[in-house]
């Protein structure tokens, strides 16, 4: 059986507050939980402790680097999750982490308050046939291939296209960087598996039966998940909210810091009576 995963919660508890909302946060590939720092410090900063936030590495990533899981699919993550988070929560996933989210939400509506997708999308892949917008598949084919050679530059490479879009590329790519690089890099075999995930996964027929309140929050000049498959996902997914940010690349809680946690703020408000929320 398979190493449980780990997860931290700040405020720092030796377990989960129970009269807090919780707010679990799940990364995007080839990173981990340390992108989430400049949210979680303004998250404290404004006292907000009407939430508990909870950060959690995907299996093979971050803290969970040890945690091995076969099959690495969207089904087996969510399970190992849901046999580690034991209270209803709200779940908030960036790019692959939206997608993983998603099947949490489809698979244990129970477990799941609400569900937010942050520059995610139910398919990621180009399908010029069906006219749906996303990565070309000869750019995720790249990817698989120079795994193979070198995983650190592949994942910088792949951090220079999330900063793509931002009025401040360099200093957005220069922060994730430093967040992503104080955990040690995963393994090849556990980037594949998870990069096979944005390739292979199709979540968009399933977005209907989604009955949990649902805000999609997306970057103006996101080049991995373009502008132009919104309104597409609108269509599947009628009784969500979504919010586009301005100039903003594939990673908002970053280049959009101030921004993006006003509009969550606000958001959860709406929904959980969060009147402490500022």
């Amino acid at each position: 059986m398979a190493k449980s995963l780990t997860f931290s919660t700040f405020p720092p508890q030796s377990s989960l507050n129970k009269n807090a909302i919780p707010i679990v946060l799940i990364h995007g590939w080839g990173l981990n939980s340390g992108v989430w720092q400049p949210l979680l410090k303004l998250f404290s900063e404004n006292k907000n402790s009407h939430y508990q936030l909870i950060t959690l590495d995907l299996p093979g990533f971050g803290i969970n680097s040890a945690v091995a899981i076969k099959p690495y699919s969207l089904a087996n993550i969510c399970h190992h999750i849901e046999q580690v988070i034991d209270q209803p929560a709200i779940y908030l996933g960036w790019s692959l982490g939206g997608l993983i989210a998603t099947q949490m939400s489809i698979n244990y509506p129970e477990k799941v308050l609400a569900l937010i997708t942050v520059a995610s999308s139910p398919y990621f892949v180009e399908q010029e046939q069906n006219n749906w917008p996303g990565i070309k598949a000869n750019v995720l084919d790249s990817f698989h291939h120079q795994l193979a050679q070198d995983t650190e530059k592949t994942i910088k490479a792949f951090l220079k296209i999330q900063a793509m879009g931002s009025p401040h590329i360099r200093q957005d790519l220069k922060l994730i960087s430093k967040l992503v690089m104080a955990h040690a890099l995963p393994s090849q075999e556990t980037l594949a598996n998870s990069l096979a995930l944005l390739s292979d996964c199709d979540l968009r027929q399933q977005l209907a039966s989604i009955q949990q309140p649902f805000l999609r929050l997306y970057g103006q000049n996101d080049s991995l998940v373009p502008k132009t498959v919104i309104e597409k996902i609108s269509l599947l997914a009628v009784h969500s909210d979504l919010h586009l940010f301005d100039h903003a690349s594939h990673a908002p809680f970053i280049s959009h810091l101030d921004d993006f946690y006003q509009v969550l703020c606000t958001w959860l408000a709406l929904h959980f009576n969060a009147n402490k929320a500022k």
